[in-house]
């Protein structure tokens, strides 16, 4: 085990999740202080923690040590090992929160992937990634870099404040490194997807959503067709609620996604409405990744292949949460990218692959 003097230290609870899955890939252990040490509630969440428990779940000999105010962590990583698993998200998470960490590291495990996640499945309080963005904005990310058989399935929907939902992740594809991609295109849409759903309300609720955001659409000529979902009995959780996730489909499969939740008193005519112009804006500002496919991106070009894979991104994509990403990755392995301004409004982002190995697969 490393000793102390070579753990690698952070401060803040900004991009804690990603700084635990980069520890992790790099096999290094780090240490993360002053959490919220200004908060009138200082110190991790419940919802980190139990974040923190589900790391440990996947792998094995990983050590975690939390001190007593909840302001400092230190995590040594073990190998990541996958299996099946049943985790109870805790806190005022939805799943997605879980679930997004775990496709940085479900392609890399000793063993397939299998695990069942209990609570929201989505959330009007948070940004957190709602079930169909992973499932149609991060999963089609994954597959460029060689993740083929990655699953996501919504067994029950649970929707805020009570959830009950559960959604059940798969990974089949195992692969020793991500392959090195070069996305140089700027976006044209050939068709828009989505759906919306309901639970434990008028089924009325998701036909409203679908015509408000069709009309947004029209002018545009682009082949629309969002799907009804709706949700009864056990299956639909606890708590009555509706959301909408529409997708751009751009050729050569990259896809980008707007989503969001109904709130206590808001109107379905307004959410369709609202998130299809977003989604329009999302396009407008994106190269082939949306922002919230960005960090994936970025993490599988680092751990890629020694080789030089280039991504152009929109300037409106170049903002805090991309730098902060990139020190984050330059910390961990050492490895920084390149800024190259393109046409107009794009740059080109260009990062040579660290040339990753899957240690677990190897020890096994």
């Amino acid at each position: 085990m490393s000793s102390f003097k070579s753990i690698q230290t952070f401060e803040g609870h900004r991009n804690f999740r990603l700084r635990l899955v980069l520890a992790t890939l790099a096999g290094k252990p780090i240490k993360i202080s002053k959490i919220r040490s200004e908060a009138s509630n200082p110190g991790l969440t419940d919802s980190e923690v139990s974040f923190l428990r589900l790391l440990e779940a996947v792998t094995n000999g990983t050590h975690i040590e939390i001190s007593y105010t909840g302001t400092t962590v230190i995590y040594r990583p073990g190998l990541i090992i996958g299996g099946e698993l049943n985790h109870v998200c805790t806190g005022q998470k939805p799943v997605g929160y879980y679930i997004e960490p775990m496709l940085y590291l479900a392609p890399f495990l000793k063993k397939k992937f299998s695990i069942v996640f209990k609570g929201l499945t989505a959330s009007d309080k948070t940004l957190d990634a709602g079930v169909e963005s992973l499932k149609w904005g991060l999963i089609p990310v994954m597959e460029k870099f060689g993740v083929r058989e990655v699953n996501l399935h919504i067994l029950k929907r649970g929707s805020p404040p009570l959830g009950g939902g559960e959604v059940h992740l798969i990974c089949n594809s195992l692969i020793p490194q991500p392959l090195t991609i070069h996305a140089l295109e700027t976006p044209k849409i050939s068709a828009i997807r989505g759906v919306a759903y309901c639970t434990r309300v008028s089924p009325s609720f998701v036909n409203r959503m679908i015509d408000s955001a069709r009309q947004v659409f029209r002018p545009t000529g682009v082949d629309v067709n969002i799907t009804a979902d709706v949700w009864r009995g056990e299956n639909a959780g606890k708590s009555p609620g509706f959301g909408i996730t529409l997708v751009g489909e751009l050729k050569r499969g990259w896809r980008i996604v707007a989503e969001g939740v109904g709130s206590p008193g808001s109107i379905p005519e307004d959410l369709g409405e609202k998130i299809a112009y977003q989604l329009l804006q999302e396009i407008s500002q994106s190269s082939v990744v949306g922002r919230n496919q960005l960090q994936l991106c970025l993490v599988f070009m680092t751990i890629g292949k020694e080789d030089i894979g280039r991504l152009k991104v929109h300037k409106s994509q170049i903002d805090d949460n991309l730098i902060w990403c990139l020190r984050d990755l330059k910390s961990m392995f050492g490895i920084e990218a390149y800024l190259k301004e393109d046409e107009q409004d794009y740059m080109t982002i260009s990062i040579k692959g660290f040339g990753f190995t899957n240690s677990s697969k190897k020890i096994a």
